[in-house]
């Protein structure tokens, strides 16, 4: 069975309670996780409560130089991780090492910190000065879904740690070896004990940190029926919450757009990752006569060979449940034009949870397929007059995290730009996620709480800001510098 990680040390969960991990890509089990009880919450915030006041005490510069020494550990190591990423996952490798390569990134940006995370000092009036300060909101925790074990843990970790906090994380009980390897790593860079703590567990645990008096802010990814939840919970106990939810990613195509670059970019966004990532094309809003570019589509995902261009889906369950949203879609008069089921499956491992790319074509706006978030190598398309009611149609999607127009029209791309109803837009790309320093994070019910959950507002959320105003008399006036 896995060991939590609380204190500085390797624990073994007393809990009954445990799951299988699965190797996606074989069916093989490589793991028993415990799904940890309250009890060791309580210890894990114990030990990061006592941890966290000297923690605070430190410059920020002293802080980030461990975040400095975990970049270089992560870029030594970042093949050996991409390989733990893979085996508990399932994605190809290459796109493991891209995520644990965006990871890098917002290791940098965290270390930049001294340079940006900076107060404000002015003379407002005679004698009267007004400064502010950051100051950390104490203990953290970060609850983090299968999809990146490794990536999206560090959207939040090195920007919590660097402004002075602790972080209690709880991985996907699905994807719980990557916590581990962060946790190592934390622990070679030099990170006090008790300040980084890993307990591992399903929803018993993930309300047992919603209702916990000694955490003070958590960040959450994940669905959004549960990040509603979550932030509901949390703010009820008075917590700050960034809790990202999913997406029905809608991508725009018009007839002026180049095809091979269109057809390219639309199928890496549809399949990359299996599709099992919150920015993935979920559905094309095809605008006139398109059709040139949809069969260009729909030869680039049959060149897919699953396996290799493709890695696993997460589990039988989702493999199942992708499959089934592909059967009603037949049965609900959408033409199923490739169906990934049907896939070779020739240069996969046995016993993996394998499946092609699909397209359900002409789909109704208010089918399933065109609503709900499938999560899967699944393309659904709906056929448009024109912009306007194209932009309807996602305007009317209640999520809000991204969307995408392919044009060669400057004219075009803004009128999109300006109208789609998303936090994050792509002109002629279909995973517009922002690079640090740029925010990654979306609007209606792909977020609750307010703000994004890297870049510059993420310094917000992990502290408080003191205003301290000073009056010296005449005689004895001085500033911070005296």
């Amino acid at each position: 069975m896995l060991p939590n990680f609380i204190g500085g040390e390797r624990v073994q969960s007393p809990t009954s309670r445990t799951l299988p991990v699965l190797e996606p890509n074989t069916g093989e089990l490589i793991a028993e996780v415990p799904l940890s009880g309250a009890s060791e919450l309580d210890a894990a915030v114990d030990a990061a409560s006592k941890a966290q006041v000297e923690w605070a005490k430190m410059p920020t510069k002293d802080r980030v130089q461990i975040l400095y020494q975990m970049k270089t550990l992560v870029e030594a190591e970042k093949d050996h991780l991409a390989e733990v990423v893979t085996k508990e996952n399932g994605k190809t490798h290459a796109e493991s090492l891209g995520s644990v390569m965006r990871a890098v990134e917002c290791l940098e940006f965290a270390v930049s910190l001294p340079q940006i995370a900076t107060g404000e000092i002015m003379e407002v009036s005679q004698g009267v000065e007004c400064r502010t300060v950051r100051v950390p909101v104490g203990v953290t925790a970060a609850i983090t879904p299968f999809n990146f074990p490794f990536m999206v843990p560090l959207w939040m970790i090195p920007m919590s740690l660097g402004l002075g906090n602790a972080v209690i994380l709880k991985p996907s009980e699905q994807t719980p070896l990557s916590a581990l390897e962060i946790a190592r790593l934390l622990e070679e860079s030099g990170l006090p004990a008790g300040l980084f703590s890993v307990v591992n567990g399903d929803r018993e645990i993930v309300e047992a940190m919603c209702d916990h008096p000694g955490i003070s802010a958590i960040g959450f990814v994940g669905s959004t029926r549960v990040a509603r939840i979550v932030y509901e919970r949390s703010t009820a106990t008075g917590k700050r919450v960034r809790a990202l939810g999913g997406a029905k990613n809608h991508l725009v195509v018009v007839p002026d757009a180049d095809p091979e670059m269109t057809a390219t970019n639309v199928v890496a966004s549809v399949a990359g990752c299996a599709g099992q990532r919150c920015m993935a094309a979920s559905v094309l809003l095809a605008v006139g006569d398109c059709d040139h570019i949809l069969d260009l589509i729909k030869q680039k995902m049959e060149a897919i060979v699953v396996g290799r261009d493709m890695g696993a889906i997460i589990s039988e369950a989702a493999h199942n449940r992708i499959s089934g949203y592909l059967e009603r879609a037949e049965e609900g008069g959408a033409v199923l034009t490739l169906d990934g089921r049907k896939a070779s499956l020739e240069h996969a491992p046995a016993g993996g949870h394998y499946m092609g790319a699909s397209i359900i074509d002409h789909a109704s706006p208010d089918h399933e397929a065109s609503c709900e978030e499938i999560f899967g190598p699944t393309l659904t398309v709906i056929r448009c007059k024109t912009l306007d009611e194209a932009l309807e149609i996602e305007n009317a999607n209640p999520y809000g995290n991204a969307a995408a127009v392919y044009t060669s029209s400057g004219g075009t791309a803004q009128y999109f730009s300006d109208r789609a109803s998303a936090g994050m837009i792509g002109v002629n790309i279909g995973v517009p996620v922002p690079r640090e320093p740029f925010a990654f994070g979306g609007w209606n019910d792909s977020a609750f709480g307010g703000g994004d959950i890297t870049g510059p507002t993420a310094i917000d959320f992990w502290t408080k800001t003191k205003k301290i105003t000073t009056k010296w008399s005449d005689g004895h006036r001085s500033n911070w510098m005296s």
